[in-house]
């Protein structure tokens, strides 16, 4: 498969994760983030760990805890902080600091190459995401500031890391590995900081089932697949996508207005996409070994 395909089908990972915010809000019990975070992981974990049969061995256990916390558990709970105490918009663009954060780390850990075009394209997503889903009134609010930061340094820690151990086993099994690990972490601080879910409705089993396949188990299967082709510098700022289709989602779902700002900051999310985009091309052509520069520093 070319990369061009590669990055089109790491590309709907981010595309669907945008519906996670109308699905939550329309569909599951309110004032419960850290059980809906666990549910989320926890029942797709175990099933794909079910379909794949095959457990870690070795070093492999403690780095699938440690990945299974970055990429979920933690990464999850900060999320949802950030959403609780910031308006939308702030938590998403404290969020989309996410991709620069990635090029620094990828530096730091794998030795990619790090290109001016990527850092201005990855503050061009940024000021596209402000854009998108700002408003006037938006409230700064230390605590949501800091969980949001959080959040993005953990799930850039955690997407660096994916990459640069790579297992030796298909995304199938890796997602399954780190799904489980993360929702077994959120079962304690769940069962500490929340009180029992109620009987779920139609609505509620629904919106559970739609974010623990589709939006959980799929997704991030096509996500480590992604990551197993592609560097991380590369596939990280296809999270910019994930606010656009959010946007576009509450704006045809739900009658949400769309104003001028907004197709505007649309423009810039995807123009930084495709920057980022041109500026990685540049680095994973193949040396004249024949390999590309992101390989060697596996």
């Amino acid at each position: 498969m070319s990369r061009a395909s590669d990055l089109l089908l790491t590309a709907i990972a981010p595309a669907v994760w945008g519906s996670t915010y109308i699905v939550t809000t329309e569909l599951l019990p309110a004032g419960y983030p850290l059980t809906v975070a666990m549910l989320r992981a926890l029942p797709a974990g175990l099933l794909l760990l079910a379909l794949v049969r095959q457990l870690p061995r070795g070093i492999w256990w403690p780095r699938t805890f440690l990945l299974g916390a970055l990429n979920f558990s933690f990464f999850w709970a900060m999320l949802f902080v950030s959403a609780y105490r910031l308006p939308g918009g702030v938590a998403a663009t404290v969020g989309a600091i996410q991709p620069l954060i990635v090029l620094g780390l990828s530096r730091a850990v794998m030795g990619t190459v790090v290109r001016p075009l990527s850092v201005l394209a990855g503050l061009a997503g940024i000021g596209g995401v402000a854009l998108l889903v700002l408003t006037p009134a938006a409230a700064l609010e230390p605590v949501g500031i800091a969980a949001g930061l959080a959040g993005a340094v953990s799930m850039a820690f955690g997407t660096v890391l994916s990459r640069h151990w790579q297992p030796p086993v298909p995304p199938l099994t890796f997602t399954a590995w780190q799904l489980t690990a993360g929702g077994l972490l959120l079962v304690p601080v769940a069962l500490a900081f929340e009180p029992a879910l109620p009987m779920p409705t139609t609505e509620n089993l629904i919106g559970f089932l739609y974010l623990g396949v589709i939006g959980g188990a799929l997704t991030y299967i096509v996500w480590f697949r992604g990551l197993a082709r592609l560097d991380p510098a590369t596939v990280s700022p296809l999270g910019f996508l994930s606010p656009l289709v959010a946007v576009v989602l509450g704006w045809a779902l739900l009658g949400q207005d769309l104003s001028l700002l907004q197709i505007g900051g649309m423009v810039v999310v995807l123009g930084s996409v495709w920057l980022s985009q041109r500026a990685q091309a540049t680095v994973a052509q193949p040396a004249a070994g024949g390999k590309a520069i992101s390989s060697a520093a596996r």
